[in-house]
């Protein structure tokens, strides 16, 4: 057996992991070098651009359409997309409403600027997008195809969560509930590509529920605290009811709303 090349004489899928990473360092590696020469910060919508850039080329590599990945535009697309937006929403907005109403927290006025909302916006957009096409797109289907759906869900899975256990506030007595949340969210996100066959709805899905969560309710994204329309304020410091400055993904409730988000999704028959 051709360790190699396929039955068809073409790369075989697993090969083309490596492919990428090769073209992600080949456009990463020297922004870094220019980046700390001119001692300047590599914004989130640069990552999402070369993580794009580095998909197109190796779709274009494999003679492959960027379609294959992100879907036809056809009217089903534009439905699985609101209907992710909906999820997104949903998936924040069920714990927070449910805090609120057994008194763990209240609500008051946000900090936040028009301006920086929508510069907020915009940065939730590309981390989405730059997320969603590192651990969904091109790796999470090459992988697909070569080790089956669930050994692919799992491997993105815990690559998702290794990328997110530095982040501020990952640590203490919420890094547990934590570290399950974000490995059972990547598990919802994969559920969203493989349903739909694109990359629209978990792209649609990641976005609303980061924004929901920080720029309009408040809480920490992942341990990122920033400017929001809203601002909550703890009753208590129950970090594992509430999720602290980490946000809802370390709490209880938010573990319970993407276990149930799962299931749904799991038994979903998608909009194709």
């Amino acid at each position: 057996m051709n360790i190699l090349l396929n039955r068809q004489k073409q790369l075989r899928s697993i090969w083309w992991v490596a492919v990428f990473f090769q073209v992600l360092a080949a456009f990463t590696f020297p922004l870094i070098l220019v980046s700390q020469h001119f001692n300047w910060e590599i914004t989130i919508h640069q990552q999402a651009l070369i993580v794009v850039l580095t998909t197109i080329i190796c779709q274009a590599m494999r003679k492959k359409p960027m379609s294959e990945l992100v879907g036809k535009a056809n009217p089903d697309l534009l439905k699985n997309t609101l209907l992710g937006f909906a999820a997104g929403a949903i998936l924040m907005l069920v714990p927070a409403l449910f805090l609120t109403a057994i008194g763990r927290i209240h609500w008051q006025q946000g900090i936040g600027d028009l301006s920086t909302l929508v510069n907020l916006s915009f940065m939730s957009f590309s981390v989405a997008v730059a997320e969603e096409f590192l651990f969904r797109g091109f790796i999470f289907q090459r992988l697909r195809h070569s080790t089956g759906v669930w050994t692919a869900q799992l491997l993105i899975a815990g690559y998702f969560l290794l990328t997110h256990m530095g982040n501020p506030g990952m640590a203490g007595s919420i890094q547990p509930l934590a570290a399950i949340n974000i490995f059972i969210a990547s598990i919802l996100f994969g559920l969203a590509c493989t349903k739909t066959n694109n990359l629209i709805m978990p792209i649609a899905f990641h976005f609303m529920a980061n924004w929901v969560q920080g720029t309009i309710l408040g809480f920490g994204v992942s341990g990122n605290v920033q400017a929001s329309f809203l601002q909550p304020v703890f009753t208590n410091d129950s970090e594992w009811l509430t999720g602290g400055s980490f946000g809802l993904e370390a709490s209880v409730p938010g573990l319970i709303s993407v276990l149930v988000c799962t299931f749904i999704f799991y038994h979903w028959k998608a909009i194709r």
